[in-house]
């Protein structure tokens, strides 16, 4: 089953891919309508706060002038990981869509759970074969 704004989000993270990135990719949405993009840029800017993530809700953030995303939903292509999730917690989005499972460094189910009991909806495995097969596909030409 496809899913418009993963598919948005899988397109970030194509952009990535081909720019030599980790391919994952995000959207945020809100009142059905994207606000954001993002794909992951750690290599490019050196830098290991620049997950896809982060990016997408900075962005948010700022041009909806406040410190939460309430009424917001954040889609992502792979799940996020505890950094990620903790500025999730922060920016507190009503939702959160993922792709692929991370069972190495997930925090939303993946390895751990940081947002068990709390108010968060948390939805994993939309469009988890193209997800995945990004990141393998990805994965295995570094080999």
């Amino acid at each position: 089953m496809t899913n418009p704004f993963m598919e948005e989000a899988i397109k970030e993270a194509q952009k990535a891919a081909e720019m030599g990135e980790v391919p994952v990719g995000a959207v945020l949405v809100k009142d059905e309508k994207i606000l954001c993009r993002a794909h992951n840029i750690t290599e490019r800017k050196q830098d290991i706060l620049a997950h896809a993530e982060m990016l997408v809700m900075k962005e948010a953030l700022q041009k909806l002038g406040t410190k939460r995303l309430t009424g917001c939903s954040l889609y992502v292509t792979l799940e996020p990981c505890p950094m990620c999730t903790g500025a999730i917690l922060l920016a507190r989005p009503d939702r959160v869509y993922f792709g692929a499972y991370d069972p190495e460094a997930g925090a939303c189910g993946g390895k751990i759970d940081l947002l068990c009991g709390t108010p968060f909806e948390v939805y994993g495995g939309i469009m988890e074969a193209t997800c995945s097969d990004l990141l393998t596909t990805f994965f295995q030409s570094l080999r």
